[in-house]
């Protein structure tokens, strides 16, 4: 069970509702399933995105830009609001990406991202992508 420490019972999403928006938004990353005023934050660099249109930028950069990769879900974890995914992520690095520039070599590298739902959407993603990985 995961626990909320910040949200009055009175607002929980169902984990019914939570693993349905999740799971819609997983499956081709539908931006349908984000909030208006969404915020993905990637936790290693501080970087943010909000809204809609800048989290599609920012996916768009990160698997076909800075790399031509995907993700394979390894677990999926659901309660009242929130959700963690733990994934692998893997493909080709093409730019330089936080300081560490790119080889020949296909990457692998943990990803992990603890998503918030509210209102049927989700509200708040945090990236946690292990990039020491890519110095490997």
């Amino acid at each position: 069970m995961l626990r909320n420490y910040h949200d009055k019972a009175s607002d929980l999403t169902s984990v019914e509702e939570t693993r349905n928006v999740v799971e819609r938004y997983l499956h081709g990353h539908d931006t349908s399933a984000l909030a208006d005023n969404v915020v993905f934050e990637v936790m290693a660099s501080g970087q943010k995105a909000s809204g809609r249109e800048s989290v599609a930028q920012l996916l768009d950069y990160f698997y076909t830009k800075a790399f031509t990769a995907q993700y394979e879900p390894r677990n999926l974890v659901v309660g009242e609001g929130k959700a963690v995914l733990e994934a692998d992520f893997f493909g080709k690095q093409n730019l330089e990406f936080a300081g560490v520039h790119p080889s020949a070599k296909e990457v692998h590298v943990p990803l992990c991202v603890s998503y918030d739902v509210s209102g049927g959407k989700i509200t708040h993603a945090r990236i946690y992508f292990e990039t020491d990985a890519l110095r490997i």
